[in-house]
């Protein structure tokens, strides 16, 4: 009987897993699209191109929603779950035979566990492999703007910076590069008017940058081809390991799509920016999953605490809590980005405020 009553409980929550999920996802769309209709069709000479831009831009958009909503969505399943076995008189039964509540409703908690997996899964694995498809503009899916470009570091103290870039042709304007002394016999100070990353592939001059019109147009005294060649005057080929094209060109908060791995990779570098971002957010991701679990647990004790309240009440408390809870970790996140507070307190102060209460309200569930 319990294999049967878990696996019903099992489909039912995947059941209300799926429609959840396309509902959200497709309100957001819906907003999002009527909202910026005149950016999609901007460029765009007929109703297939602006079909394939709005179709590829929220396609990419889907995965960053579910890694948003990723605990809403699981809360709200198992909200539906519980509450349509009320609604249809299933719980008594059981209740009435000697089976506690924390049994019944053990299955739930179980597949919203493997779902918070299947949510860590998409921003450790899928995200980032997109990330630059995300950062795509609405009105600009070709990338014909030119947009501006901040400053980045090579792993050996190179600095390198621009003005403007074009992601169309890989081109950098107004190219800077700082060489520094340790590594040439003096400080060396490189503009060039243009450079273009060249990636990997055939050829000498690849992972690396090839700049023109430079000033100076020769170095006296330098022989340190591995790092920078003169090709001839006015042009060279610099070589780089980590800064390319999108590396340059990256956005302040660039980041947010990075793995959880590839932050702590670069919060170890000490010329890394908005360190306590990173650092906040490095944590929250290892809280997050806590979280979605405490909200189910939050969700179910607000439900079966009284069996005669009317389900759309509890519906309705079950979502104020949702959003409580979220608004605390964005005000949490808020003051550790600033530095109001630390950035593990930040990340961490959500989880030690409502997991005692989680545990003691669903302890207190009549069984």
């Amino acid at each position: 009987m319990f294999k049967l009553l878990d696996r019903q409980l099992i489909m039912s929550y995947l059941k209300a897993y799926v429609i959840c999920f396309v509902s959200l996802l497709s309100l957001y769309i819906v907003v999002d699209l009527f909202t910026n209709i005149d950016d999609f069709t901007q460029g765009h000479r007929g109703l297939l191109d602006v079909v394939r831009h709005i179709t590829t831009y929220y396609g990419y958009r889907s995965a960053q929603i579910f890694g948003q909503l990723s605990e809403a969505i699981v809360l709200l399943s198992a909200m539906f779950t519980v509450a349509w076995m009320q609604r249809h008189n299933e719980l008594v039964p059981l209740l009435s035979a000697g089976v506690s509540t924390h049994r019944v409703v053990r299955p739930v908690l179980l597949i919203a566990c493997c779902m918070l997996g299947l949510s860590a899964i998409n921003t450790e694995l899928i995200i980032p492999r997109i990330a630059d498809d995300l950062f795509i503009d609405k009105d600009d899916p070709n990338g014909d703007h030119d947009i501006n470009t901040p400053w980045a570091y090579e792993p050996n103290g190179i600095h390198l910076e621009g003005a403007t870039a074009s992601r169309k042709e890989n081109l950098v304007r107004n190219f800077c590069v700082t060489i520094p002394e340790n590594i040439s016999n003096g400080l060396v100070h490189l503009i060039a008017r243009e450079a273009v990353y060249i990636p990997g592939g055939p050829g000498k001059y690849t992972n690396g940058w090839l700049m023109t019109h430079t000033q100076p147009p020769t170095l006296d005294n330098w022989s340190n081809a591995e790092i920078l060649e003169c090709i001839d005057p006015g042009k060279y080929f610099l070589h780089t390991k980590e800064v390319d094209f999108a590396g340059i060109t990256r956005s302040r908060n660039w980041f947010i799509f990075a793995s959880t791995s590839r932050l702590l990779d670069e919060m170890m570098k000490p010329e890394s920016l908005r360190l306590s971002a990173m650092a906040v957010l490095f944590h929250m991701r290892l809280t997050r999953p806590i979280l979605g679990l405490l909200l189910v647990f939050l969700g179910l004790s607000m439900i079966l605490r009284d069996q005669n309240r009317n389900i759309f009440i509890s519906a309705g408390l079950c979502l104020v809590l949702c959003a409580l809870v979220y608004a605390a970790m964005i005000g949490c996140k808020y003051l550790g980005d600033h530095g109001d507070l630390p950035p593990a307190l930040a990340a961490w102060l959500p989880v030690l405020f409502f997991g005692p209460v989680a545990f003691v309200l669903f302890d207190a569930v009549h069984t």
